[in-house]
């Protein structure tokens, strides 16, 4: 089973890439787009078929490794 972690900065702090994305976009013209944050997002291949176990398993592993809980929140995403 496939669980997408999708972590993102929390909101208030600061995000230098996003500034420069952002700052990239409106010299190519992008001149309605008011502000970028940037994330990422890691997939999990969890050896399981039980929907609730690897939600356990990704939670878990997002939140003792793949995520710093100070600045960043997470999401799942179940991909099965």
């Amino acid at each position: 089973m496939i669980v997408a972690v999708n972590v993102h900065l929390k909101k208030g702090v600061l995000d230098p890439q996003g500034k420069a994305v952002h700052h990239a976009l409106e010299t190519l013209g992008f001149k309605e787009i008011k502000g970028v944050r940037v994330g990422k997002q890691i997939l999990l291949e969890i050896d399981t078929d039980d929907k609730q176990k690897a939600v356990e398993i990704a939670k878990k592993t997002a939140s003792e490794l793949l995520a710093n809980p100070v600045i960043e929140n997470f999401e799942l995403e179940v991909k099965e």
